[in-house]
């Protein structure tokens, strides 16, 4: 039986993380490690079958109570803003999220030959395969949203646009992180680097040479939970941010003239560590590689507690130095060169 699939790639943010919740630029680069989400339909039946694979053996579901589900989070979501319910007990099971998309991609499909009870979603089984490791800013979620809503405009032939499916990528997002993030929304939908300027993605064609990913740990924090603390502390502070907004164009003016960026990381880095989201132990790790000839600093969120801060973005100019370095004093860390995806969400072969 047929297996259809899509997938979406990951995302590093360069620079912007928080400062573009307060109107500042930033910039982020779709990677080529991915999320793909899969479709068997079933001969007979009425319900769904998921399976996160890695996070959840999953559930089976009912089509006729997937309106509902989007109903109850819609709910759940005015209670978070009402400040009813934190960030992080919106969604209350793996696959709510995945599932409440499905219900969007559903929400506007023309009652035609069928009852208005009737779900136009065909019985079947959904799962989900990644690359990309769960909570440590590589847009894990925005993946998962942007592959499975590729998927089903194929499988009820309701195609978007990309700036529509970018609108509804966001939408969905605001479930997990608050708010509906412009950064991780682009990056999955339109691939390659883009420069976001009030929230608007422009792409940019640069060179990242000597550019690297380094999985420090998983934080013990969501995304949601850290803007919440942020927003707490400076949210007004309008000197902090604007110097979030310079270090932001300067490092797109060093990218683009190809020059060092490590002056620019380092205050990009010093701007993220007095917001408070860079713990102490990976505050210790960006020094030495600062130490080493290279520079570094947190890409995504970070933390408020605990001693992870998730992914580190590293520039270094020798890669034997580098792989000196971590092979001496990180031998179990996890990291790469970054690799570009060029395209965004997109439908794929069953095993690509």
């Amino acid at each position: 039986m047929n297996r259809y699939c899509a997938r979406a790639p990951g995302k590093l943010i360069l620079s912007g993380e928080h400062a573009v919740v307060y109107g500042a630029p930033a910039i982020v680069v779709a990677v080529a490690r991915y999320t793909r989400v899969c479709f068997q339909p079933f001969h007979r039946g009425s319900s769904l079958c998921t399976a996160l694979t890695g996070i959840t053996r999953g559930r089976r579901l009912p089509l006729s109570a997937l309106d509902r589900l989007r109903q109850k989070l819609d709910q759940r979501f005015e209670a978070f803003l009402a400040g009813q319910l934190s960030v992080n007990t919106i969604l209350q099971r793996p696959d709510d999220l995945i599932l409440y998309t499905l219900a969007q991609c559903a929400k506007h499909v023309p009652v035609v030959g069928r009852t208005k009870t009737q779900s136009p979603l065909a019985a079947g089984r959904l799962k989900t395969f990644s690359d990309l490791p769960l909570g440590a800013g590589m847009g894990s979620s925005a993946a998962a949203i942007a592959a499975t809503m590729v998927l089903y405009e194929h499988l009820l032939n309701r195609p978007q646009t990309l700036a529509q499916r970018f609108e509804k990528v966001r939408f969905c997002e605001r479930l997990q992180h608050g708010k509906g993030s412009a950064i991780d929304a682009a990056a999955v939908t339109f691939g390659g680097m883009q420069f976001l300027q009030e929230q608007n993605p422009c792409a940019l064609d640069l060179s990242l040479k000597n550019w690297y990913w380094i999985l420090s740990g998983i934080p013990e924090c969501s995304t949601g939970e850290c803007v919440a603390f942020v927003r707490e502390r400076h949210k007004q502070d309008t000197a902090l941010w604007q110097a979030f907004s310079d270090c932001t164009q300067a490092l797109k003016s060093v990218l683009t003239s190809e020059q060092s960026p490590a002056d620019v990381m380092k205050e990009n880095h010093d701007l993220l560590t007095k917001i408070g989201v860079v713990p102490e132990k990976t505050r210790f790790f960006i020094e030495q590689m600062n130490r080493c000839g290279g520079a570094a600093k947190i890409s995504g969120a970070g933390a408020m507690r605990g001693h992870h801060g998730g992914m580190i973005l590293v520039w270094h100019p020798d890669y034997e130095a580098l792989h000196h370095f971590l092979m001496q004093n990180y031998p179990a860390l996890a990291w790469g060169k970054i690799e570009v995806a060029d395209c965004g969400a997109a439908l794929c072969d069953d095993e690509q």
